[in-house]
């Protein structure tokens, strides 16, 4: 069965990632797009082939024959549209973070619940090939128990007019907001664990736009694993390695070039049947990592087809509204 979809906001991610993806899945229909410049959105509905392009929401959700909605505008729009595509019945993937603030998000899942309708968060890099296989070594015991975990995302984001990313009142924060997120989320994926406590700062360094251009957290979670995460909107993409790490009693988990808008980089694992006794000398013999096979895909194609099966009525909801407020609450004790 193929979902038809409507797309709200053609710019940015959508236009970059998320409809290239959409192209690729077996179970997806793009009918129309919607984009306030109109000019947008006929060229997007061209190079996709959509039959409808818009630039109001409201014409786009008249069409009976759309049932899911893809909204990728901006977060200080993301409230009138998610509402009126609940009140229009449609099934909802938005992108992150849901809204403005977590009381947003809450509002906005409510709404969809009360009318029926299925929302779904734009976590893609849940489904990324080596993110997918941390969680099930994890979820295996092949760490043991997990004590500490790093990740990081980070991007050169200069001053420039007329940017909401960079105005807190249209973005809802900065660096962490915008790019930690995708780390809190991944660890409490692969982990299975959530966040009992926050600890950290935000600030401007470099850059002296309305949001923070950096940020740093201690977050422990509810085994008591100290879980490091860092955001930077002031390091430029070729110098960044975008890091995560596990590491447990029995074994460590280290990747970099996984926290990414495309599937691939590294992994590696290193596990030990017995940790032993106390070792004066921390002799640090070299130890086989374990050889890990898995296949890279596109990540949006992923998450379009997995949201599609839901819509169906052929699977959860991969992403649900409950964990992404989940991982904006811990951004939000953070400011």
């Amino acid at each position: 069965m193929k979902i038809k979809w409507g797309v709200i906001g053609c710019g940015g991610i959508a236009d970059r990632r998320t409809l290239p993806g959409m192209m690729l899945a077996d179970n997806a229909e793009l009918v129309a797009v919607m984009d306030a410049d109109k000019a947008a959105a006929d060229r997007v509905a061209a190079k996709y082939g959509a039959k409808y392009a818009f630039d109001n929401y409201d014409e786009l959700l008249k069409l009976d024959e759309i049932q899911a909605v893809y909204i990728a505008s901006p977060v200080f729009c993301h409230k009138e549209q998610c509402i009126a595509a609940a009140k229009a019945k449609k099934d909802i993937l938005i992108e992150k973070p849901m809204g403005l603030t977590v009381a947003e998000a809450e509002e906005l899942a409510a709404v969809c619940e009360a009318e029926g309708v299925k929302l779904g968060v734009g976590f893609m890099m849940r489904f990324h090939s080596y993110h997918q296989k941390m969680r099930e070594l994890i979820a295996a015991g092949k760490l043991g128990e997990i004590v500490s975990a790093r990740a990081q995302l980070t991007c050169w984001y200069p001053e420039m007019e007329n940017c909401w990313r960079q105005e807190r009142k249209l973005s809802g924060g900065g660096a962490m907001m915008d790019m930690g997120i995708h780390c809190i989320d991944l660890i409490r994926y692969i982990t299975g664990q959530e966040i009992a406590e926050v600890k950290g700062m935000v600030g401007n360094q470099i850059f002296k736009y309305s949001v923070e251009d950096a940020g740093a957290a201690i977050y422990k979670l509810e085994n008591g694993a100290l879980c490091y995460v860092d955001a930077n909107f002031n390091i430029p993409d070729a110098v960044a390695k975008c890091k995560i790490e596990f590491y447990g009693t029995k074994g460590s988990i280290f990747a970099e070039g996984t926290i990414s808008q495309v599937e691939g980089g590294r992994m590696e694992v290193l596990c030990v049947d017995d940790a032993g006794g106390y070792d004066a000398a921390q002799d640090r013999g070299e130890i086989k990592p374990l050889e890990i096979n898995v296949e890279f895909g596109n990540m949006y194609t992923k998450e379009i087809e997995a949201f599609g099966r839901a819509v169906a009525g052929e699977g959860e909801i991969p992403v649900t509204a409950a964990d992404a407020i989940a991982s904006q609450k811990a951004i939000e004790a953070l400011y």
